[in-house]
C-alpha cells in the first residue's frame, strides 16, 4: 500500500486559494472606498472652502485626507467623521503655512473638481452663505460649516474635542451673526 500525497499532483505555479480571497477583499475595499470618495469629495471641499481655504488648497487638503483615509479604511469605524476631522485639522495646520494669495486672472485647465472656468464663481454665487461664513471667527465658521454638512452638535463636539454646550454656543453666535449680516446685505440692495 502506497501513501499518495495529493499536493504532489497540484500545479506548482498555481497561486494558493488564500491569494484569491485577499484579492476579493481588496477589491471589495476599493469599491467601498470609491463609492465613499465619489459621494464625499465635493462636500468635503465645500466644507474647507466654507472654512476659509482657497479652492486650490481646499481641493489639495481634501485629496490628502482621502488618501490618508484609504490607507486606514479597514480600521476607521466612521469614515465621514474621520475625514472631516482630519480635513479641519489639516486646514488649521496649513493656515500658518499658507500665504493667502490673490487669485490669478485665468484659472488653469479644467479638472474633475473644477470642470470649467466659471464653476467656482457659480458655486459661490449659489452659496451666498460662503460670504457670510468668511466674516465669522474661525471656530464659529467651523461649527456652522460642519452643521451645514449635516453634523449634529454632539458629533461636532466629538470631532473638535469640545463640550457639546460650547459647540451649541458657537453655533448660536454664528447663526445670529450670519442672520445679521444677511439682513445688512438685503438692506444694501
Amino acid at each position: 500500500m502506497s501513501v499518495h500525497d495529493p499536493a504532489e499532483d497540484a500545479d506548482p505555479l498555481a497561486e494558493p486559494a488564500h491569494i484569491d480571497h485577499r484579492a476579493a477583499e481588496h477589491s471589495k475595499t476599493v469599491r467601498a472606498f470609491s463609492a465613499f470618495y465619489r459621494a464625499r469629495i465635493n462636500p468635503l471641499i465645500a466644507y474647507l472652502i466654507a472654512s476659509g481655504a482657497p479652492a486650490a488648497v481646499a481641493a489639495e487638503t481634501a485629496q490628502e485626507c482621502m488618501i490618508e483615509l484609504f490607507r486606514r479604511w479597514e480600521s476607521v469605524a466612521h469614515p465621514r467623521a474621520y475625514v472631516y476631522k482630519a480635513a479641519g485639522r489639516m486646514w488649521i495646520r496649513k493656515v500658518a503655512q499658507v500665504r493667502m494669495e490673490e487669485p490669478v486672472e485665468d484659472l488653469p485647465e479644467p479638472t474633475s473638481l473644477v470642470p470649467y472656468v466659471d464653476a467656482l464663481t457659480e458655486f459661490e454665487t449659489r452659496h451666498d452663505v460662503l460670504k457670510v461664513l468668511r466674516d465669522l471667527p474661525p471656530r464659529q465658521r467651523q461649527v456652522l460649516a460642519l452643521t451645514l454638512q449635516g453634523f449634529t452638535p454632539t458629533e461636532i463636539a466629538e470631532q473638535l474635542e469640545l463640550n457639546a454646550g460650547t459647540v451649541r454656543a458657537h453655533l448660536m453666535r454664528a447663526r445670529q451673526a450670519a442672520t445679521d449680516r444677511l439682513k445688512e446685505s438685503e438692506d444694501d440692495r
